[in-house]
């Protein structure tokens, strides 16, 4: 929190399971003196069992050659209907069209399972 403020941080993004500690570093940066940013959380991505996935619980990677499939389905899990076609097409496409359509309003305010590949 004090980093941040050093830095100029002004916006966080991070997972809804952080949200009760917003509260208290919005307190204690009202106490130092600090610049309050801006918090967005967005739901954490568990599996049907209700475990967040993350390296801790063993949660499959990535394919970093193939991304598209994977962001594809992230962009629809935060509730941004990537068009079906977009599936198939190329990295710089689809971060386009991400980029021009994020809606942070259509994001869900619920933690949602997913299925993996």
């Amino acid at each position: 929190m004090v980093d941040d403020a050093a830095q100029g941080i002004t916006e966080v993004v991070r997972g809804s399971d952080l949200l009760d500690s917003t509260a208290r570093q919005l307190h204690l940066q009202t106490l130092l003196g600090l610049p309050r940013p801006g918090y967005v959380h967005l739901p954490v991505a568990t599996d049907p069992g209700g475990h967040k996935l993350s390296k801790q619980t063993h949660a499959a990677p990535l394919d970093l050659d193939h991304p598209v499939p994977a962001l594809w389905q992230a962009l629809a899990f935060l509730g941004q209907q990537p068009p079906p076609l977009l599936q198939r097409a190329n990295l710089d496409t689809l971060l386009e069209w991400a980029l021009a359509n994020w809606r942070i309003a259509t994001v869900p305010r619920i933690a949602t399972a997913i299925s993996g590949p």
